[in-house]
Formats: C-alpha cells, structure tokens, sequence
C-alpha cells in the first residue's frame, strides 16, 4: 500500500486543546466517535472557575495555564 494513503493518528490529548469552548466541544465531539457534543450550560463556582457543562454528561474547567480538565 502506498504511504499516501496510511495515515498515522491524531492522538491530542483534553490538556492539548486549545482554551475555547468550540475547541473544546469539537476534541469531544471526535473523542466520542463523531456524535455531536455540545455545552449545555456554564455558570462560575464557588472558588471563581468557569464550569462548563457538556452533553456527554462531564463538566469540564480551564487551569491557570489556560488546559481544560475534567471537574470531579
């Protein structure tokens, strides 16, 4: 087969995406096998992190270096 058509992964890592709620959403939307994920809602917590609520059912937040991580 031709190196033309072999193509090697795209492994990003949720710390790798870039800090906006779109990179966010399209990372989980190709982690969770093309099925569309979307914000359903954000809101700021007690400690002043911004929450934003997905439709895969996690809650995702930004560190102070700008990488989204999952809430627990």
């Amino acid at each position: 087969m031709s190196q033309a058509f072999v193509r090697e992964t795209d492994d990003q890592w949720l710390n790798e995406v870039s800090p906006t709620v779109q990179a966010l959403s399209m990372f989980l939307t190709r982690e969770n096998g093309g099925i569309r994920v979307y914000e359903k809602k954000n809101f700021t917590d007690d400690a002043g992190r911004s929450i934003h609520v997905m439709s895969n059912g996690l809650s995702y937040s930004r560190n102070d270096r700008g990488e989204w991580y999952i809430v627990a």
